[in-house]
């Protein structure tokens, strides 16, 4: 028997407390400085560092000089030293950060220099566990109605960090397989804000595709030195899911002209994650334009995205690209690009056994009794005699019409026989009765 993985945690990124240990250049933090001073008009030191999420004794030098040039002016505060006291934005001060943000509009936490970021990267990619048990997968999927055949299947294609195909015939689950991969990657990863390239600002947490956990309690004391770097998050391993709306471009990064700020390419949102490229083949982009993108990073495990002036950047390519299509893997692409893409799982139809327990999931869902005469007056009635392959979302698709129609109707929350053949009768297209009534 194997036994489970072990839990794992990313080690806290520790704050900086110097401006060489954050990374970034003094013009940088006086930009920060500027225009954050100009959307607040004023400010103590402790609330302008917490802002940019440093420690005051990295922007120190930065207030100094934004009080060398009267850009701000100390308008009070106490006698316990910078941190207390109130900053105020000078007339000079506006008319600077009116050229700031007419740079760019980025306003929050400081970046990320691209170095620190890649060797972050690179030091969880070698600390982060590889090894994924069979225990696990069956654990990660305990939500869904899979064969062990498919598990067995899974387990590897993860463990191995190669792209995949989850290909399939409509409606078995392709989409929510390929989404669960996530559970199978353990422990936590932190993501910056925001990455700093020559002054570019690209950025990078989104917390629609980046869930984040609670962040400690802040240190009560004015130097929090012990505290994490608060430019980053600790989330868990991304998820990022497209669809047929993506486009070839979404896979470099997007140059915002009116905010002057990058957005992040999907593979770099999803690095140390899984990107699920859902409908694939149904892009409006061609599927070889898009692999043919990812044959460098795919191979060598390093992305190279393009700024506006033409500069390459070199980012870790730890994404587990994992695509999703009910059309034939052959029929997309050449064997060239399958052989690339090592690993090939067929969501298959469900066996009736299989059906059965899908059915039964769907009764849990919905808080109805599970009653076993249901499904055998389907199979019996309706899937053998009209000949309809059994799909993995028939159960919870027949299950919801039934129900919606009983609620229409003023009946008891339960699910019948004549409900379900009411439902029946407007989820599937029966060709013979529709020919006969349009005859």
């Amino acid at each position: 028997m194997t036994t489970a993985s072990a839990p794992f945690r990313s080690a806290d990124i520790p704050m900086p407390t110097t401006l060489e240990a954050s990374g970034l250049r003094l013009d940088m933090i006086v930009q920060l400085l500027v225009k954050t001073l100009h959307l607040t008009g004023e400010m103590t030191g402790t609330e302008w560092a917490d802002r940019l999420g440093l420690a005051f004794t990295v922007i120190e030098a930065g207030v100094d000089t934004l009080k060398a040039e009267r850009l701000c002016e100390i308008v009070g505060g106490t006698a316990l030293g910078p941190l207390t006291y109130r900053y105020r934005i000078t007339t000079l001060g506006r008319e600077r950060a009116a050229i700031f943000l007419d740079r760019n509009l980025y306003v929050g936490f400081a970046p990320v220099p691209l170095d620190q970021y890649r060797r972050y990267m690179l030091e969880f990619d070698a600390t982060a566990p590889k090894r994924i048990a069979r225990v696990d997968v069956e654990r990660g999927f305990s939500h869904l109605v899979l064969s062990q055949q498919v598990l067995d299947k899974l387990g590897p294609a993860v463990n191995s960090g190669q792209s995949l195909f989850v290909y399939g015939p409509p409606g078995n689950g392709k989409t929510v397989i390929s989404q669960a991969i996530r559970n199978l990657l353990p422990g936590d990863i932190w993501i910056p804000h925001a990455l700093e390239v020559d002054g570019s600002i690209i950025q990078v947490f989104d917390p629609i595709n980046h869930e984040a956990f609670a962040p400690p309690k802040a240190s009560e004391t004015f130097e929090a030195t012990n505290q994490y770097d608060r430019r980053w998050e600790r989330c868990r391993r991304p998820l990022v899911t497209v669809g047929g709306e993506m486009v070839l471009e979404a896979l470099d990064l997007t140059y915002n002209p009116t905010s002057g700020i990058y957005r992040p390419s999907l593979q770099l949102m999803a690095n140390g994650g899984v990107l699920v490229i859902d409908d694939f083949g149904r892009q409006r982009c061609s599927p070889v334009a898009m692999l043919n993108r990812w044959v460098h990073p795919l191979e060598s495990r390093v992305d190279y995205l393009v700024l506006q002036s033409g500069q390459k950047v070199e980012v870790p390519f730890l994404t587990l690209p994992v695509f999703a299509t009910n059309i034939k893997p052959e029929e997309l692409v050449d064997e060239a690009f399958l052989r690339r893409i090592q690993y090939k799982i067929l969501a298959q139809n469900p066996t009736p056994q299989e059906y059965a327990r899908i059915f039964e999931k769907s009764c849990l869902e919905r808080g109805i009794p599970y009653e076993p005469a249901h499904v055998t007056h389907l199979l019996d009635n309706v899937y053998t005699r009209r000949g309809i392959p059994f799909r993995g979302c028939h159960p919870r698709d027949l299950i919801g019409q039934a129900m919606a129609l009983g609620q229409y109707l003023g009946e008891p929350k339960a699910l019948t026989i004549p409900l379900l053949d009411a439902a029946v009768e407007t989820y599937f297209i029966d060709d013979a009765a529709d020919a006969q009534a349009l005859s």
